[in-house]
């Protein structure tokens, strides 16, 4: 059950993360946003895996 919610966060990590980086050199606030995303993602991930 939770394997696959974990994947999609995952994934969504992921795509932030890589977002935040193609946007660092173009956009700083939009790449700090990005990355703040993707932080709370990060947090969830881990309290998931504290349930497990």
């Amino acid at each position: 059950m939770f394997g696959n919610r974990k994947d999609k966060l995952q994934a969504k990590y992921n795509k932030l993360m890589q977002e935040s980086y193609e946007l660092s050199t173009v956009n700083r606030k939009k790449s700090d946003e990005k990355r703040a995303e993707a932080e709370e993602i990060g947090r969830q991930i881990d309290e998931l895996e504290k349930q497990a």
